[in-house]
């Protein structure tokens, strides 16, 4: 299949993209290819790279807003986790879906998931069209109920497009440590990535320093679970080691700036994590801790909380910024993309610069990431196929209508 963009903006200038078998083959002005599916951008659409979310938990679309104002281990003990055991997998389906919708609307193409019932997860996100990477969970040990729900998840997702499957032990003060070892064991088998909280709290932390004498880091890391596979979701309380050991493994941060600041789990210190050399993405985490899943609202709290932290105004960069949403998290997903040119793989996002937010035009970079709404994306590609078109996304209605139904059941066990 082809298709061809016509009369977009790619860094200021009109041109034309030829989008052939999921990949960017041809860039460049007056392209005409008859056998190609059309869209006119008018040259009123700025193409960009799209999101990668690098950390969430999709189906608490579910929860948004259920338990509020309560700190971390109270909410997730005594709220969260007490109402996720009921959910069923046509629930979590039914969330992951509604989740894509929303992701999708704001710019995102991938996400990196944790939930419960993955298969279902799996199935939501074959018919949104978008990427995913997927969890075999991990709390406590691994239990027969558990390794068969891991084995469902394996092999649903063999022949899954787009679709890749992760470990995901939850973190360390919930899976003990013969499990992790566990879990090394496997990875080195198996090759897949893994996908843990790390550092989220200073009680984790002190908890881990009192019970192991080492940080959270250090602890992985002599288990053999910080790699050039290892997405640490958080990482808000690093020592200057911790921050070398990541650097030096080649592991990845997932920066969730909206969620640590609700939770008070602290500021990420986004500047000495980045001079450290390490690879760092953003994710929303899920909207029980956040409330939405654009990637957009993400970037400006973590520019912000960049500069919070170091009282340097210089901090967080819009460029490092937009790069960590974008490029760095594909490069995680293990998609060459991230950046639009020939033979790059065919995600991307259409911009609307005739919106409102988006009129100044010195610095599109700077508008996206300090300005800019989900209603300024005009459509989204992935994978060369239309998630979204000119704001239109044919299974939004019925995805909403749905979605309340499990709500309203949700708020029947109070």
């Amino acid at each position: 299949m082809k298709t061809l963009l016509k009369n977009v903006i790619l860094d200021g200038c009109s041109t034309s993209i030829l989008i052939e078998s999921g990949i960017i083959s041809r860039i460049a002005p007056g392209i005409t290819i008859p056998d190609a599916e059309i869209f006119d951008g008018c040259s009123q659409l700025a193409v960009l790279p799209p999101f990668y979310n690098a950390h969430n938990h999709a189906a608490m679309t579910l929860l948004r807003g259920y338990a509020e104002d309560l700190e971390l281990f109270d909410w997730l003990s005594n709220h969260i986790w007490p109402v996720e055991a009921k959910l069923s997998a046509e629930d979590i389906y039914i969330g992951t879906k509604l989740a894509a919708l929303e992701m999708i609307r704001s710019g995102t193409v991938y996400f990196n998931d944790s939930y419960w019932h993955p298969e279902a997860a799996l199935q939501a996100v074959q018919e949104s069209g978008m990427r995913a990477t997927l969890g075999l969970l991990y709390l406590g040990n691994i239990s027969p109920d558990a390794r068969q729900a891991n084995e469902k998840l394996i092999e649903a997702a063999q022949n899954a497009e787009n679709v890749t499957v992760s470990h995901t032990p939850h973190a360390i003060y919930t899976v003990d440590k013969n499990t992790l070892k566990k879990i090394a064991a496997m990875m080195e088998n198996d090759g897949r990535p893994v996908h843990i909280h790390v550092a989220e709290t200073e009680k984790e932390v002190n908890d881990c320093l009192k019970e192991h004498h080492a940080t959270p880091v250090e602890y992985l890391d002599s288990l053999g679970l910080i790699n050039e596979r290892a997405m640490l979701a958080h990482c808000v309380h690093l020592t200057d080691r911790d921050r070398e050991i990541i650097a030096g493994r080649g592991a990845y941060i997932a920066h969730n700036p909206v969620s640590n600041m609700k939770l008070c789990s602290g500021l990420f210190d986004f500047e000495a994590a980045r001079k450290a050399g390490c690879k760092i993405a953003i994710g929303t985490d899920g909207t029980s801790s956040n409330n939405n899943l654009s990637m957009l609202e993400e970037m400006k709290i973590a520019a912000l909380t960049a500069k919070t932290v170091t009282h340097d105004p210089k901090a967080g960069k819009t460029g490092d910024i937009f790069h960590a949403a974008t490029a760095v998290g594909a490069e995680f997903a293990g998609v060459d993309a991230g950046k639009i040119a020939e033979g790059k793989a065919a995600d991307m996002i259409l911009v609307n610069l005739t919106h409102p937010l988006m009129s100044s035009g010195y610095d599109l970079i700077a508008d996206m990431v300090y300005a800019s709404a989900p209603e300024v994306i005009d459509s989204v590609i992935c994978n060369g196929k239309f998630l979204m078109k000119n704001r239109f996304i044919a299974w939004e209605d019925e995805t909403v209508a749905r979605a309340k139904e499990v709500c309203r059941k949700i708020a029947s066990w109070r």
